[in-house]
């Protein structure tokens, strides 16, 4: 591939990625699960590093997200990507509480959400009841 020919993916893939943190964001807003489910690779990794969980599948993932308790709400306030990675910086709304939170995303080769990383500002312990669906490091 030429450098022109290189430079031209990079920018596709930088639009693309960007595209799709706005649709992750957009579809979990609007808890359309089966438009997120279409974003996600079948392997998607879904980490919490400040709860030391790790969710592997969509299937796990998707379910995480639907019984995942409140009254949340997610609006994108920055979106930075480059290449097939993207990274958000959220304002984030459960009941009254606000906060910010941070997500990493990278994407496969087709384009789809092949890992997650969810940032919070603070550790704390996961709540009980989604034993089932993750992993503990």
């Amino acid at each position: 591939m030429s450098l022109a020919g290189a430079r031209v993916r990079a920018v596709d893939d930088t639009l693309m990625a960007r595209q799709t943190a706005h649709a992750y964001v957009d579809l979990l807003e609007r808890r359309d699960w089966s438009g997120l489910a279409g974003l996600l690779t079948d392997d998607v990794v879904y980490e919490m590093p400040q709860t030391r969980e790790r969710i592997r599948g969509k299937d796990a993932f998707l379910r995480f997200n639907t019984e995942y308790p409140g009254d949340w709400h997610l609006r994108p306030r920055r979106v930075i990507a480059d290449g097939r990675l993207a990274a958000l910086v959220l304002d984030v709304r459960v009941g009254v509480e606000q906060q910010d939170a941070c997500v990493w995303l990278e994407m496969s080769e087709h384009g789809l959400i092949s890992k997650i990383i969810d940032y919070w500002p603070e550790p704390y312990d996961p709540p009980q009841g989604r034993e089932h669906l993750v992993e503990r490091w």
